[in-house]
């Protein structure tokens, strides 16, 4: 089993003499993991904060550079992870391991050690004059998150708000800038953009020992290395500073469309049960901000249809980014931005369509017209495929379980927010199908 062990800064521990060395120096030729060092000079996070995102940051790298195509399952990996922490023997270890175990579906294994000195010591005597803020909000530059700055934005007048973007190339960084820019326009200084470039180092010469060359793409970890790094900014700050993850409840709870999609293959980056998980872990550490999705109780549609200022989402929603794969139109020469067949696309039509918004046009391919997303033969009909499978009439209600427990008390309250959801994209699909496509809806019936 490799291991995998983060060093920070000057890199003051010994170098094990075998596994993968996950160096982080933002800013240097040395580091494995890839950082810029601008987000860090502008907020000097709480010590348990910062050691919460370091190990976050070692968990998404490393998911990042483990395939699982090399496992046996082709899927669950043995992943052993060391990391520096200041109250090494105090670190609730079972219950981080059982919060990545939920999140990525691998079998982890932590080992916290201890290391006193700040773990961006060089980044930390830099920090520049930090703006006050009375809240940090996730942005991905997706649908969901341009409702809910808008939303926090347009309820408090006064409230003023980091953004936070997490990029490592493509399109994402476009939309994310676009986007910030608009909503600049319109509300002025109360929304400052902070943006965070990790990913895996390519190979340098100085580094210490290259990371393996292959890369794995299911990133379930994201959220984890996201979120921490939103306590970390918030952390710095104030200890009641909330971080906001609007995403709706319908995605939350993701319930898997088909039985070959249980389990983590179908993604829990806002499940209840792993931010329930994640709430526990870093209370026990000592990060005690708060985390608050807004939207956990509604569908996408509802998001759009209760937002606080219409007009201006739905000018600029076409500028967001909720799609899978971005870049998958440029290989056939098609306007890049949202394909228009993954799941996420095909959430986001139906919930476009909920509120009057829906164009066919702001997409790659037409779920509703192409006939290649109907074609078994296509990699790119599996979603659509799966949708019209798995919003079908009839599913039991325990079906939701099946991605995973749901709080006490709440199980009814999230059992409505799948139905709703489910109906949002049968209504849209049945009242633009045709052909092919209602023959398959009528079958699905």
């Amino acid at each position: 089993m490799t291991q995998f062990t983060v060093r920070t800064e000057d890199f003051d521990d010994p170098a094990p003499p075998d596994g993968v060395l996950l160096d982080l120096m933002p800013g240097s030729p040395k580091a494995t993991m890839q950082a810029g060092l601008g987000l860090f000079r502008s907020f000097q996070p709480t010590r348990p904060a910062a050691d919460l995102m370091v190990m976050a940051f070692g968990a998404y790298v490393t998911d990042r550079v483990s395939e699982r195509s090399r496992t046996e399952d082709a899927w669950t990996r043995d992943l052993t992870l060391s990391f520096p922490a200041q109250n090494a023997d105090a670190w609730p270890v079972e219950a981080s391991q059982e919060m990545l175990r939920f999140l990525t579906g691998d079998r982890w294994t932590l080992h916290p050690r201890s290391q006193q000195s700040p773990p961006l010591r060089r980044a930390s005597d830099d920090v520049q004059g930090q703006v006050a803020a009375e809240g940090v909000c996730l942005f991905s530059g997706g649908l969901d998150s341009l409702c809910g700055v808008i939303d926090l934005l347009e309820g408090n007048p006064e409230q003023r708000l980091y953004l936070l973007s997490h990029y490592e190339g493509g399109q994402t960084p476009r939309a994310q800038t676009r986007l910030f820019r608009q909503l600049r326009a319109h509300y002025g200084p109360r929304v400052v953009s902070l943006r965070l470039f990790l990913r895996p180092a390519p190979a340098q010469p100085l580094q210490a020992r290259a990371l393996p060359h292959a890369r794995e793409t299911t990133t379930r970890s994201r959220s984890l290395m996201f979120l921490s790094t939103a306590l970390a900014i918030a952390s710095s700050i104030s200890p009641h500073v909330p971080v906001y993850l609007p995403e709706n409840g319908y995605i939350g709870v993701n319930v898997p469309l088909t039985r070959a999609r249980a389990g983590s293959l179908s993604t829990r980056t806002t499940h209840p049960h792993y931010l329930a998980l994640l709430e526990q872990a870093k209370e026990a550490i000592g990060v005690p901000n708060p985390l608050i999705n807004p939207y956990r109780l509604k569908t996408k549609g509802e998001m759009l249809t209760s937002s606080r200022n219409q007009p201006l989402l739905r000018e600029l929603s076409p500028e967001s980014i909720s799609c899978s794969h971005p870049e998958a139109a440029r290989y056939a020469e098609r306007a890049q931005g949202n394909c228009g067949y993954c799941f996420p696309c095909l959430i986001r039509r139906a919930s476009m369509a909920k509120a009057g918004w829906d164009r066919a046009e702001h997409y790659a391919w037409d779920a509703l017209t192409d006939p290649e997303l109907l074609d078994p033969a296509s990699g790119r009909s599996a979603d659509l495929r799966a949708v019209l499978a798995g919003t079908g009439p009839g599913r039991p209600s325990s079906d939701i379980l099946r991605n995973g427990p749901l709080p006490r008390g709440e199980r009814t309250a999230y059992i409505d927010v799948w139905r709703r959801g489910t109906a949002e994209v049968r209504t849209w699909l049945t009242a633009g199908a045709r052909g092919q496509l209602a023959q398959l809806l009528e079958h699905h019936t």
